[in-house]
């Protein structure tokens, strides 16, 4: 598995924009370029190239260690950018961020030095966790290694990302977080598991690592911390700010469509544009909301209050989608559904994304978080 770039190729950091700017910047040529790897089994390469070379595949690393420290709601906005450029783009680079903040919140100072140094040479990272019942196990060796057993499913970048972070499953019930080297040691991938509605460009396949080994060196933190809270739950504000670019893009879209048919002055569809841009406008307060949420500090009676907004967050995103689509249906009819209309392919990308796992327990936990507290409505979230 090569590199997505050598050093060579990077721009000077001194003339890298700010990671927000970097992203908006990338957004026209991720859209133009997305149609290139909308098939089964494709992966867009190009695009993670162009990403790595503006300076965001190692944005979210501390100064210390050549990053930008991108963190809360300046991610957040760099999220909904990619996601406006291209969903599968999205979510990849979603699990890379969410893989160097995991890195950094549990690795050892030795560890964290490694693996930066890591994603500065250019190595994808991801986080490979959903299983099916043949999930991963992690099994010691006499030589002090830990052998693997097993299989992760929804692997995105297969293929791809050369530095997954995985769970596996210890002797005693524990699971155990490690980043393995894919590029040595390559899963045996299952191309054909990855047959979706949408998000194909996402090479989310089915990886078996049976056989493969790994050191101390390569566990990360200790058993239970990669579901430990508020960081577990709390990081569905990630994904939900690459599904509200997502909707931006259908907006855009459906707008774009509209102006080129000259139906730009029927009230039906300003209606229509004007419920569209009302609902992401909301996401985006959300979004900003969540932020502040997720930069307080980790005491117990605030982690919980952060999950239970994480998930509101969440559920509240996937509603602003799910609403966005139909009116964009409404707007552009039959014709606009056709490839190779942009909004045939966003429509499938969005709506497959959408479908994070747990909604229903997700809203249930706010609901329970609402009805345990004695706190009023008005100071709930405060």
């Amino acid at each position: 598995m090569p590199l997505l770039v050598t050093p060579a190729e990077l721009l000077p950091p001194a003339v890298l924009p700010a990671p927000e700017t970097a992203a908006a910047q990338l957004v026209p040529r991720l859209f133009a370029h997305a149609p290139l790897s909308d098939f089964d089994g494709a992966f867009p390469v190009e695009e993670f190239s162009w990403l790595r070379a503006a300076g965001l595949l190692t944005a979210v690393l501390p100064p210390a260690l050549g990053g930008e420290g991108l963190a809360d709601e300046a991610l957040l906005r760099v999220l909904c950018h990619i996601g406006r450029g291209n969903l599968a783009v999205g979510r990849v680079f979603e699990g890379h961020v969410n893989a160097l903040q995991l890195m950094l919140r549990f690795g050892t100072p030795d560890q964290q030095a490694h693996w930066a140094a890591e994603a500065r040479a250019g190595h994808l990272f991801g986080v490979w966790n959903t299983e099916a019942a043949d999930g991963v196990e992690l099994l010691p060796q006499p030589d002090g290694r830990m052998a693997l057993r097993g299989a992760k499913t929804f692997a995105s970048g297969a293929g791809h990302v050369t530095r997954p972070l995985l769970t596996g499953r210890l002797p005693d019930g524990g699971w155990q977080m490690l980043i393995l080297e894919a590029d040595a040691q390559p899963p045996i991938l299952d191309p054909s598991f990855w047959q979706p509605l949408g998000m194909r460009a996402s090479a989310s396949f089915r990886a078996d690592f049976t056989g493969l080994t790994v050191t101390s060196a390569q566990l990360l933190g200790q058993p239970g911390d990669y579901y430990r809270q508020p960081w577990f739950s709390g990081g569905a504000i990630r994904f939900a700010a690459v599904q509200l670019g997502g909707a931006e893009a259908v907006l855009d879209e459906t707008r774009r469509f509209l102006r080129q048919l000259g139906r730009t002055d029927d009230p039906y569809q300003r209606q229509r544009l004007g419920e569209m841009a009302t609902l992401v406008e909301g996401g985006h307060q959300w979004l900003r909301a969540a932020a502040e949420h997720a930069a307080r500090p980790t005491a117990a009676e605030q982690a919980e209050a952060t999950v239970a907004y994480a998930n509101m967050v969440r559920t509240a995103v996937e509603e602003i989608c799910l609403r966005v689509l139909p009116l964009a249906e409404r707007s552009v009819g039959a014709r606009g559904l056709l490839r190779p209309e942009p909004l045939e392919r966003l429509h499938r990308d969005l709506t497959h994304y959408l479908r994070q796992p747990a909604p229903d327990a997700a809203r249930a936990d706010v609901g329970r978080f609402a009805m345990d507290s004695d706190t009023p409505t008005y100071q709930l979230w405060k």
